[in-house]
């Protein structure tokens, strides 16, 4: 019985360690800015009125901060992104609600 007790302990305080990790915001770089952009397909994102192009290294990550494939996302998202030195988009992430929330940091 006693063991069974500290089985149980043991359990309980790893999922409270996971769902407390998962409730943290993400560390995003307070350069990036937060826009809405649109997926249209390939390599290119529409931010505002103009399409721009995602750099040949971007990378992108999802409300779980995984790293996704450009043509596994579409649609439109409020997201936080970085450009290059070029001006292409070379990171962004894809917000959650409480993320989006979240004032913009002092520049």
């Amino acid at each position: 019985m006693r063991v069974f007790r500290l089985i149980l302990c043991l359990l309980v305080g790893c999922l409270s360690a996971q769902i407390a990790s998962a409730a943290m915001l993400r560390p995003i770089p307070g350069a990036a800015k937060k826009v809405e952009m649109t997926f249209v397909g390939g390599m290119q994102v529409a931010v505002g009125d103009s399409v721009r192009t995602l750099s040949p290294g971007a990378q992108i990550r999802d409300t779980s901060n995984r790293i996704v494939l450009p043509s596994y996302v579409s649609g439109k998202y409020i997201v936080r992104a970085l450009t290059d030195n070029y001006g292409q988009i070379h990171r962004v992430w894809i917000l959650t609600p409480e993320e989006i929330a979240v004032p913009d940091p002092k520049q």
